[in-house]
């Protein structure tokens, strides 16, 4: 089992002088947030920036006190994104926005090299079920995927999913395809505006066209596993929203597991698995390829989880029984020939594998296979061709092994350069598999292998329209506040001089156990031709270096991952790479927030903040959207120890008016049903209200998701704006 739940999480896009003023001191944990000061708002010290006039803006102050702390909230108005008010508050900041982005001087041919960059073709590596081969397939000129399948190996690819097709405007959007075991049927999810919302289909495989009986409302989780002879599936269902027992935040607290029959009313789908009724949780079942077992997963948040096992071939009433609950550890199972392999952290923060005898599953019998490596990371582990496939991290770079079902090493599967690698895919039986490989100066290539024999081969290679030799990748690291060794990644123009005038784009994540891996990222090449710099950090919070380097940056930990992200700043600074007039930082969902709380803490750092799909008043996060999800990541402000540490960095509570920032552009999307696009607007008033540094613009996408409008165009445009506002406030300071 492979548990996936970024399409559920606040993770977003897996779709930018020689010294520095002292740091201003961390809030203490039990502060309070700065008082709102109104003649502040209105005296700009007398360096400040002529202000901006932006749409009016209505402040409509809610004062509250939790834990003997008092707060107030001039927008808590705009919490309603859908109220008639709101609406067109957003509509002319959206308009107001769009403008002044589209007049930057260099915005057209930054979109223009972006077409060239982004309408190439796209593949990905084919999945094999029966006798057919799936796979995603974009064309160079198309907007989105298409879903496809061969009847053979080498037999003609046929379309069987294009979303190209669904909508005239490009908002219906495909979030998964899953064939069965036979290949002959596919069940996928159809999403309208681009968001996490979806309805389960069924098509089959050798006609394209869907069976009439089997949709299924309620499929945003669904996470959908065969029966070994195709003729239904398990799935998780949520009910949907009433505004009374179902709201929004708790929803998925009424998640359960069903199974459903082809051709059957879904109505009638028997219920396997009740709800855990617990909000901060997600729910997953998954079935072994022979239909022996099925597994119950309860994940807490990206720390836990919970697994409970019964015999599928017994009727529904048979009870699961528990294979590990209630321990501060995550696990993850693979089943072959009647045995458990479960990868977890479980006394070993970077990971390893256990063998379990489903019939003795105590935990004191399980043997392990694996045991933890203290130079690398364990990603990923799965049975391919009867072997064990492991994905490793070594300092932020991949390693892929081998080795036979005792443990055994078998071989070490050479990769191209140092880079990221997929772990590989492919059958648990079957010698055929594949695995892809990318760079920062390296474009995806997918390989197919021989289990048995190790022989591989160029199966695909991305044609990008771009000379990686006029690049150059080096790994640096930065020391952060508690003397933690903080990796980044730096790419610049071939002979670039360190002489601190490149324009810098610092990408960061650090959360959610999320490794910030080198990609092939097309991105960036408009501001790298431009002479810029381009920079990811590996921040805690992520999964780089294991469960303790994801754990050194969530709940009262999180005040590191901003630490971090200073340290490689101040390096980037102090090894004249740039300067802090000439560093843009830029993040997405939780690396919103992270751009957020930077340009609040240390508005001297920076000049541009690029903010994507953002969380930012953390006080009230679990309110709304997926937010309860995320309680085990960052705390709940209704604990009075979580409440003072979130309190302390929550970018909402901590925009003192007057105060010089960095330029702010704030990307939201209409139809973010994940991170609620209150966030962004909410901020936007805030900072255009208080802020005496640069423009703060708010860029709402229509029809969009968290991840995205799903159409290279909207990308496109996108991108061109964030990369053209940065370098033009850069430019302008500049002069």
């Amino acid at each position: 089992m492979k548990l996936r739940f970024c399409a559920q999480g606040v993770l977003a896009l897996a779709t930018a002088c020689a010294s520095v003023a002292p740091s201003p001191s961390r809030p203490s944990p039990a502060a309070a947030p700065p008082a709102r000061d109104a003649a502040a708002a209105d005296s700009a010290p007398s360096d400040a920036l002529p202000r901006i006039a932006y749409p009016a803006t209505q402040a409509r102050p809610v004062t509250e006190t939790k834990f003997g702390v008092s707060f107030t909230d001039d927008y808590r108005w705009l919490e309603d994104v859908k109220a008639p008010e709101a609406v067109t508050w957003g509509n002319a900041q959206n308009a107001f926005a769009r403008a002044r982005l589209a007049a930057l001087p260099d915005r057209d041919a930054i979109a223009s090299r972006l077409r060239e960059l982004f309408y190439v073709e796209s593949v990905s590596a084919p999945h094999k079920e029966g006798k057919r081969y799936f796979f995603m397939k974009r064309a160079a000129q198309q907007e989105k995927s298409v879903y496809y399948a061969r009847d053979s190996k080498t037999g003609e690819a046929r379309a069987l999913l294009d979303p190209n097709a669904w909508s005239t405007d490009g908002s219906v959007a495909l979030r998964a395809a899953t064939p069965s075991h036979d290949g002959r049927w596919v069940a996928y999810l159809k999403s309208a505006h681009n968001s996490d919302e979806a309805v389960l289909h069924v098509l089959d495989a050798a006609t394209g066209r869907d069976t009439p009986r089997d949709v299924i409302e309620g499929a945003k989780y669904a996470g959908v596993t065969w029966t070994p002879g195709g003729d239904g599936f398990y799935y998780t269902w949520i009910p949907p929203v009433d505004g009374k027992t179902v709201t929004t935040s708790e929803r998925p607290g009424f998640a359960e597991v069903r199974f459903h029959r082809l051709g059957d009313d879904p109505r009638t789908d028997a219920l396997v698995h009740a709800r855990t009724g617990d909000a901060r949780t997600f729910a997953a079942s998954e079935l072994s390829r022979d239909g022996h077992w099925l597994l119950y997963y309860v994940q807490h948040g990206w720390t836990s989880t919970d697994i409970f096992f019964r015999d599928a071939r017994k009727p529904l009433t048979e009870p699961f029984k528990p294979l590990v609950t209630g321990k501060a550890f995550k696990y993850d199972v693979s089943i072959f020939r009647d045995r458990f392999y479960v990868k977890t952290d479980d006394g070993a923060p970077a990971g390893r594998v256990f063998e379990v005898d489903p019939s003795h599953p105590e935990r004191e019998r399980w043997r392990e296979l694996v045991p933890e490596r203290k130079d690398a990371t364990l990603e990923d582990a799965a049975i391919i061709g009867g072997h064990l496939s492991l994905a490793y991290l070594k300092d932020v770079t991949s390693r892929l092994e081998l080795r036979d079902l005792g443990g055994k090493l078998v071989r070490e599967i050479p990769l191209p350069a140092l880079g990221s690698a997929s772990n590989l895919v492919g059958s648990e039986d079957d010698d055929e598999a594949y695995f892809s490989f990318t760079s920062f100066t390296y474009p995806t290539e997918i390989y197919e292998t021989s289990v048995k024999t190790g022989l591989s081969a160029l199966h695909y290679r991305l044609a990008a329209p771009v000379d990686p030799s006029r690049f150059t990748l080096e790994q640096r690291f930065a020391t952060s506040k508690d003397r933690a060794r903080v990796p980044y990644f730096l790419v610049t123009r071939a002979g670039f001089k360190a002489d601190a005038s490149a324009p810098t784009l610092l990408y960061a994540y650090g959360g959610f156990n999320a490794s910030q891996k080198p990609g092939f990222t097309s991105s960036a090449y408009p501001w790298l031709e431009r002479g810029g710099a381009y920079v990811v950090a590996n921040l805690r919070g992520g999964g780089e270096y294991g469960e303790a380097w994801h754990q050194g940056g969530m709940r009262a930990h999180k005040q590191n991952v901003f630490d971090d992200l200073y340290a490689v700043a101040e390096a980037l600074i102090r090894d004249r790479v740039t300067t802090a007039d000439k560093l843009a930082v830029r993040g997405a969902s939780n690396g919103g927030l992270l751009v957020a709380a930077a340009i609040t803490q240390r508005p001297e750092l920076f000049r541009v903040g690029l903010c994507g799909v953002p969380l930012v008043d953390m006080l009230r996060y679990p309110l709304y959207g997926s937010g309860k999800t995320w309680v085990e990541e960052y705390g709940s402000p209704d604990d009075e120890g979580d409440f003072r540490s979130i309190a302390a960095y929550s970018p909402y509570q901590h925009a003192v008016a007057g105060t010089r920032y960095p330029s702010l552009l704030l990307l939201s999307a209409d139809s973010d049903d994940r991170v609620d696009p209150m966030h962004a607007w909410k901020f936007a008033a805030l900072m255009q209200a208080r802020s005496a540094g640069g423009p703060v613009l708010l860029r709402i996408e229509k029809n969009s998701g968290h991840g995205g409008a799903d159409l290279v165009k909207a990308s496109v445009e996108k991108v061109a704006d964030e990369l053209a506002f940065a370098l033009d406030e850069i430019r302008t300071n500049a002069n």
